[in-house]
């Protein structure tokens, strides 16, 4: 039998239950649905199907909630867990500044799915979350939401308002954690704090990251859902500045990265611990490994991969599936390694 042909799509399908299937399937094609060849969004068509959910005061699932503003355009929901007040000679909790995915154009720290996943890390870990509201495309391009990831995160390390039970110190070590665009956001954020040495560590769950020469796993995965190579085309275009490629710094980071490291430059060697999660059924997971190989030859303190080989892009959205309640000890693990 002739060896498969690496740019033909896989021909079986991932192993996931029906319902997970159905919203996956459903999810891919309303966004799809919603990118119009001029460039511009249906925001409104995506808002029949992203459903958002108020903050709670009163705790839900062990953790409360609750909406601020850190500047005129900018808000944070962020995650209390019960474990934050109680009284038992404990360390303060870590936070996690938390950058929601979505090409980078669709979602908010209010949409359901990225509501529950945050209530669920801030259990989990525990730790307080504070998922950033950023600018999105193709209203706002690069680097907006670099910008405002920034801005977050200074907000947090500020304690401002009061809004943290407590100011952030080095007993509350501060992460920045991120999905597929968000981890692409969480990455940029962390690089241009990394000379201040002020983050404890990177979590990128599947992130996002592009150039021009597509890899196997892109080509080898384009029919899967959010793999599709005109949506991802799409995408970039409407994210980075006007006439850049995908091979563009905010992209193609594996090779900024070791462009930078044979220059000489770059704040690698200062990068964060960083955790990379790969999902085995993800167009993007060769660019994804690639992402942590160029970390360790530039000198980066620490990389490590946590691969989920049935996992395809967003598998963490899914309360059900035996890898998010992996992945979410696997963070848990990652986090509380650093903050003992």
């Amino acid at each position: 039998m002739a060896a498969p042909d690496p740019e033909m799509p896989l021909p079986v399908k991932p192993p996931l239950p029906w319902r997970a299937r159905l919203l996956v399937s459903a999810a891919s094609t309303l966004h799809a649905a919603s990118l119009r060849s001029d460039g511009t969004v249906n925001r409104f068509l995506l808002s029949l199907f992203d459903r958002t959910v108020p903050a709670t005061a009163v705790p839900v699932d062990g953790v409360a909630s609750s909406d601020h503003a850190v500047s005129d355009h900018l808000r944070v929901r962020l995650f209390v867990p019960e474990a934050a007040h109680n009284d038992d000679g404990k360390e303060e909790l870590p936070v996690l500044v938390y950058f929601h995915g979505g090409g980078f154009v669709f979602h908010s720290p209010a949409s359901s799915r990225f509501d529950a996943l945050c209530r669920r890390l801030a259990s989990t870990v525990p730790a307080l979350v504070a998922s950033v509201d950023y600018r999105l495309a193709p209203e706002h391009r690069h680097p907006a939401a670099y910008d405002d990831g920034e801005a977050a995160l200074r907000w947090v390390l500020a304690g401002r308002g009061g809004a943290l039970p407590s100011r952030p110190s080095a007993a509350a070590a501060v992460f920045v954690a991120g999905d597929s665009a968000g981890g692409n956001v969480a990455h940029h954020v962390a690089a241009r704090m990394a000379p201040e040495g002020v983050v404890a560590g990177l979590v990128a769950v599947q992130p996002f990251f592009g150039g021009e020469a597509p890899t196997a796993s892109e080509l080898r995965h384009r029919g899967a859902p959010f793999g599709s190579p005109d949506r991802l085309a799409w995408l970039w275009r409407a994210f980075l500045p006007p006439g850049a490629t995908r091979d563009h710094e905010a992209a193609n980071v594996p090779a900024t990265i070791r462009r930078d490291a044979a220059a000489g430059a770059g704040p690698w060697r200062a990068f964060p611990p960083t955790m990379v999660c790969v999902g085995g059924w993800d167009a993007h997971q060769d660019r994804q490994r690639a992402y942590a190989d160029a970390l360790r030859d530039a000198g980066a303190q620490e990389v490590r991969v946590a691969e989920y080989p049935d996992a395809v892009h967003a598998f963490y959205l899914f309360e059900e599936l035996a890898d998010s309640k992996r992945l979410l000890a696997d963070v848990a693990e990652f986090v509380n390694q650093r903050t003992a």
